[in-house]
């Protein structure tokens, strides 16, 4: 019932919650990975699979992403599910439809292209995600070989190193080059993605 009463009509109330969660700045997510996140892997997490880690790992970043674009996922997707007119959820029930089928066959079936460019969005505002990554990664150029290893993402490369190693002309091109594969990443992702949700849309309208 409580999950009925939330994927159906839009809890009005925890809008404005969800919308400041939303615009809270990077930096201050980033902030929280440090404090909470880091210490947590590298005092009870990390201990159960490797030998020693700093917390400052793929995973942490992983971890504050993933929290990062939860509010704005869940923004969308309450507006999505509010856009279902009542009379169509009250047609499937009056034909003898379950909440859940209701649900599951009117519901998420007419939102679900709705679904799959909100998720797009969140992981594209991802891609390009560079403060809060950087301060939790470990900012170490290597390949990490798990997700307790530290990292060195192309936004927090750049972001790093921009300002202060423009007088060497190689280490410049580098930079750039480092951007061009991070747009390059980014446009490929979006170029998939939008051809999938082309498909999708085919199949379901």
């Amino acid at each position: 019932m409580k999950f009925f009463s939330f994927i159906l009509p839009t809890p009005l109330t925890t809008l404005p919650a969800l919308d400041i969660l939303a615009g809270i700045p990077s930096v201050i997510y980033g902030v929280w990975g440090v404090i909470l996140i880091v210490p947590w892997i590298s005092e009870k997490l990390a201990m159960r699979f490797v030998d020693f880690s700093t917390g400052y790992t793929v995973l942490a970043g992983g971890i504050v992403l993933g929290v990062m674009i939860l509010p704005l996922l869940t923004s969308l997707f309450i507006e999505l599910f509010s856009s279902v007119s009542v009379q169509l959820r009250e047609a499937s029930m009056s034909l003898g439809a379950t909440k859940w089928q209701t649900v599951k066959k009117v519901v998420l079936r007419s939102t679900f292209p709705g679904i799959i460019a909100a998720v797009i969005l969140a992981i594209s505002r991802a891609f390009g995600e560079t403060i809060a990554v950087l301060m939790v990664c470990g900012n170490l150029p290597q390949i990490p070989r798990s997700l307790f290893d530290p990292a060195y993402p192309l936004p927090a490369l750049i972001a790093n190193n921009y300002g202060e190693m423009l007088s060497l002309p190689l280490y410049e091109a580098a930079l750039m080059f480092a951007a061009l594969i991070l747009f390059v990443v980014i446009l490929m992702f979006n170029i998939v993605s939008r051809a999938v949700l082309y498909r999708i849309e085919k199949t379901f309208f």
